[in-house]
């Protein structure tokens, strides 16, 4: 699960071009994808040295760059899966709410196994006509076995930007890796003790370490 969680974040990372990322753009969820990408590894490139002293500015990072193009409700909602009219009204915010920070703690950490891969992006397809793509794509390790991965994005009916909810490694994924963890937590125990859970990693400290960690 290390190795899938590590792969979640490379996508961050991928160096693909020198040029420094500008406005990402929402309207179009290939150029997303990439624009996030570089924007996020030129950041944490430019703050190695700080990043090393202090590994919790990687949460910051993650909620600057990263969190604002993820669909978080949209993604706790679908961990829940057929578990989410259980959950008591008064406690949906307050389990989004703690969603939104764990997303923040696995991505920083994910960070903390980036070891220099590359992620190369699949040619843009159409997609004017549609709700929601899949960007595939091949993480590139001089080392290890390239990795086959997707990012599934989706667009806001309302503003009609694009963000991502989900991303699939070797056919595995994230969210439906979570919901599988979560799923007899909800059956026994209620949203409290997923809640609980989710709070516990969040409060962890951000480590850097190697993939093989």
């Amino acid at each position: 699960m290390k190795r899938l969680i590590a792969v979640v974040g490379i996508w961050l990372l991928t160096a693909t071009g020198a040029v420094f990322a500008q406005d990402v753009n929402e309207q179009n969820p290939y150029e997303l994808v990439e624009d996030v990408a570089m924007k996020t590894f030129d950041r944490i490139k430019a703050n190695q040295e700080q990043i090393k002293n202090n590994p919790e500015l990687l949460r910051t990072v993650m909620e600057e760059e990263l969190l604002p193009h993820i669909d978080y409700q949209f993604a706790a909602f679908m961990v829940l899966g057929k578990h989410f009219k259980s959950v008591p009204k008064e406690k949906l915010a307050e389990y989004v709410q703690v969603f939104r920070d764990y997303l923040i703690t696995s991505y920083a950490v994910a960070m903390g196994y980036y070891d220099n891969q590359t992620v190369v992006f699949e040619p843009e397809s159409e997609f004017d006509d549609k709700k929601s793509v899949t960007v595939r794509a091949v993480v590139q390790d001089p080392v290890r076995p390239e990795i086959k991965i997707a990012f599934k994005v989706r667009k806001d009916n309302r503003t009609n930007q694009w963000k991502a909810y989900d991303m699939v490694a070797e056919g595995i994924s994230v969210l439906n890796s979570k919901r599988s963890e979560f799923e007899s937590i909800l059956r026994q125990e209620g949203i409290d003790a997923v809640i609980a859970l989710m709070r516990d990693k969040i409060e962890k400290p951000v480590e850097l370490k190697s993939q093989d960690a």
